[in-house]
């Protein structure tokens, strides 16, 4: 049975942020400015369903859907597209696929211990962050 991710998450840290936001074609100054935000993760997971909420001083990001069901995500407030995206488990990671205009787009969350560990993929850059579990 996979892990249930519910929580609240600080942020600790991050790898190649800058280089997998140029794979998404962000442009300079918005990559500079999301190199230094420092967001949180709220993660609501009942049964097959969740939600995950990205919080920074810039904004929040939410995602509301069912495990295992493709939908339409609307990353305008990330790059400006929209994907087909399906979220599933792979033993005891949570594993996304986001279907669209860039090659080898997701990311893939996992607990060791009280962190959650967050991996992006874009093109051919990965990207790493690292969150506390607080509550």
């Amino acid at each position: 049975m996979p892990p249930n991710l519910t929580g609240y998450y600080c942020f600790v840290s991050q790898k190649n942020m800058d280089n997998y936001l140029r794979a998404l074609d962000i442009n300079m100054v918005l990559r500079k400015v999301v190199c230094l935000l420092k967001p949180d993760k709220e993660i609501i997971h009942v049964g097959d369903h969740m939600i995950i909420r990205t919080v920074t001083s810039l904004r929040d990001y939410v995602m509301d859907f069912d495990l295992g069901v493709q939908f339409e995500e609307d990353l305008g407030p990330v790059d400006g597209r929209k994907c087909q995206t399906t979220v599933s488990w792979e033993g005891d990671q949570l594993v996304c696929e986001q279907l669209g205009e860039k090659r080898n787009r997701g990311w893939r969350h996992w607990l060791e211990g009280d962190q959650l560990h967050l991996r992006m993929t874009a093109e051919d850059e990965v990207c790493f962050q690292v969150f506390q579990k607080v509550k």
